[in-house]
């Protein structure tokens, strides 16, 4: 993923899960990859500020998530980066409910073009704020846990967490 911005910044917060890289723009927090997830992106010139706003908030709501304590995230996120129909599919990852799932075939009704299932994978896979925006709550048609670009085992501690499995 090319970011738009000229300026990231970013910072690196630990998780129960393992490293996470978070990423914002003047705009609003644009990117947290847990660390050898796929789709890497470039982070070349990020510069690095622990204490920009959205990067605090980003890893304060975090760190509440992964202790139990926040189902919801509330900060402003920055999409921008994305294809306008990527962008579609993000915002129908932010409606999912914690604790609930939906299919990739369902996401592609709710965006208008249902014959779009592989297309929605596509965007669902290249998410770039995982946990935040719930990629993970999105399964195969049959229930079962489909691929995640931060790995598997990411994914169903994620929906235990979550109490969704």
């Amino acid at each position: 993923m090319k970011f738009k911005s000229k300026v990231i910044y970013t910072s690196h917060l630990d998780t129960p899960l393992g490293g996470i890289t978070m990423a914002a723009t003047d705009l609003g927090l644009a990117g947290v990859w847990f660390d050898q997830q796929r789709h890497w992106p470039d982070t070349t010139g990020w510069i690095t500020q622990h204490d920009h706003p959205a990067l605090v908030e980003a890893a304060a709501q975090l760190r509440d998530y992964f202790a139990g304590k926040r189902e919801r995230f509330d900060m402003t996120l920055d999409l921008s980066h994305g294809t306008a129909f990527q962008q579609s599919v993000w915002q129908q990852l932010l409606a999912i409910p914690a604790g609930a799932t939906t299919s990739y075939g369902a996401l592609s009704v709710n965006v208008g073009n249902p014959t779009a299932v592989r297309a929605v994978g596509a965007a669902v896979g290249r998410n770039p704020i995982s946990v935040i925006v719930p990629c993970h709550r999105v399964v195969g048609a049959n229930g079962s846990l489909t691929g995640y670009a931060g790995g598997l085992d990411r994914k169903t501690a994620l929906l235990e967490l979550e109490k969704a499995l």
